[in-house]
């Protein structure tokens, strides 16, 4: 068969690799050509689009790159076209792949959706459109599939694949060393993938590390962002022990012991690995109202919505500051105090399930294939 997947993010190219992966296991002829990153392109077949070349965050940054984004629809449906593959396989990236999605289906290419929009978040509306457009939603929350339901909609629930990531990594033991970094305790800096959120959320994170002398503060740096782009946002911090690790963010969790995270997939996969953590947010002026005015959720952290209930505390646009921060992560790093945050960790892992996501997903689609084909 062939299938051509777009994800237009780091997180989207994480499930991505692992979901063709699957696909290769369930069927031989398995060939790929794919928007996504460095690890779909290792698995194999065509890269024809990085992620870091898609990503636009927020009302006001789409708007200033329309041009570059209007062009980057005409590319793929050209190419889809000239591909002709069996099925279209969208991961998560709704702004882009829902529209894709609707071309696709008047074209009549088979539509494949793995890892649904947060439409429950806003935007609910949008229900309606997937049932016409998407052919089979293979979801990953446990909530999605009821969401779902209430509007007639029949979703597949396969389980969240980040399970399989983290359960399956081996603890590297050499880690510090590799990095030149000190004996002191680990606080991990995640500040995202994007250039724009970077931007926003790493300054504010780095207030901090002058409060916390016993230990050493590590920025996990995104694949597809230069040193260089960090070391000029930390360049005036009066600290020599800010250290930047791209492409390892795994490896680091593995050995912090606190955790300041951009809302998004990270902070599922910071609890996962059982790292205490503050949620941080801080968004354009002009997006963040916007948002706010359209958001259904309680909670902008997946641990907190998965849970239904505030496990790890969210700082949020003016509550981003360095008293708040300071607060925060000293309630982390006292043994007494994170304790709920460790026992909400353990109820997240039961509401998401078994293991075998990417491998659910991958059987179920090869299956609804062969069902066309024949």
């Amino acid at each position: 068969m062939k299938y051509y997947i777009i994800a237009g993010e780091a997180s989207g190219d994480l499930h991505g690799s692992n979901l063709m992966k699957a696909l290769q296991e369930e069927d031989s002829a398995a060939d790929f050509r794919m928007w996504g990153g460095d690890l779909m392109e290792a698995v194999g077949g065509t890269l024809v689009k990085h992620y870091r070349d898609l990503a636009f965050m927020g009302f006001v940054e789409v708007v200033k790159n329309i041009r570059t984004i209007l062009n980057n629809f005409k590319i793929c449906k050209s190419d889809v076209i000239k591909y002709q593959p069996d099925v279209l396989v969208l991961i998560d990236y709704p702004g882009f792949n829902l529209r894709i999605a609707k071309w696709a289906k008047q074209k009549g290419i088979k539509v494949f959706y793995y890892i649904s929009p947060q439409i429950w978040a806003w935007n609910s509306r949008r229900v309606h459109s997937i049932k016409r457009t998407i052919d089979k939603m293979f979801v990953i929350l446990p909530f999605e599939k009821d969401f779902y339901k209430k509007y007639d909609c029949e979703v597949e629930f396969v389980g969240h694949p980040l399970l399989d990531v983290v359960d399956n990594r081996p603890v590297n033991d050499g880690f510090r060393n590799e990095n030149n970094l000190s004996e002191k305790p680990i606080i991990a800096l995640l500040p995202g993938s994007r250039k724009q959120e970077i931007t926003r959320m790493l300054e504010g994170m780095l207030s901090v590390v002058n409060d916390f002398p016993s230990y050493q503060f590590v920025i996990a740096g995104a694949p597809s962002m230069p040193l260089s782009f960090y070391n000029n946002i930390i360049q005036h911090i009066d600290n020599q022990e800010i250290n930047i690790i791209s492409n390892k963010t795994y490896d680091l969790l593995q050995h912090s012991v606190a955790a300041l995270v951009t809302s998004g997939t990270a902070t599922l996969e910071t609890a996962l690995f059982n790292v205490p953590q503050v949620v941080c947010y801080n968004g354009s002026p002009i997006s963040y109202q916007i948002a706010k005015r359209l958001i259904n959720v309680k909670y902008i952290s997946l641990v907190n919505l998965i849970v239904d209930h505030e496990i790890v505390t969210e700082l949020i646009q003016k509550d981003f500051n360095s008293t708040n921060l300071k607060l925060e992560l000293e309630k982390l790093l006292d043994a007494q105090k994170v304790q709920p945050v460790l026992d909400g960790y353990l109820l997240l892992k039961e509401k998401l399930g078994n293991s075998g996501a990417s491998q659910k997903a991958a059987r179920k689609m090869f299956g609804e294939l062969q069902k066309y084909k024949s």
